[in-house]
């Protein structure tokens, strides 16, 4: 695993309480239980990968106060 998923991940789990051996004791345990893995794993579309692009380098991020202010940017798109 490269070092910065594993440093990121971490930060994650201990902000949540959690060890990286009791993330993957949960997710086994989830495994067993569900019968499948139990998340559902996709590769985005080309607008989906760019936009998760941006997103993580923080470009083009619209921030909003209300609901009424989410439906006037779509609105106006």
């Amino acid at each position: 695993m490269d070092p910065e998923t594993k440093e990121r991940s971490e930060t994650i789990l201990k902000a949540i309480g959690m060890s990286p051996s009791d993330a993957v004791r949960l997710l086994y345990r989830q495994i067993a239980l569900r019968g499948e893995f139990p998340v559902e794993l996709r590769v985005p579309n080309a607008l989906t990968a760019k936009v998760l692009d941006m997103s993580d380098r923080d470009e083009a991020i619209e921030t909003l106060d209300s609901i009424e202010d989410l439906k006037r940017s779509w609105a106006s798109e």
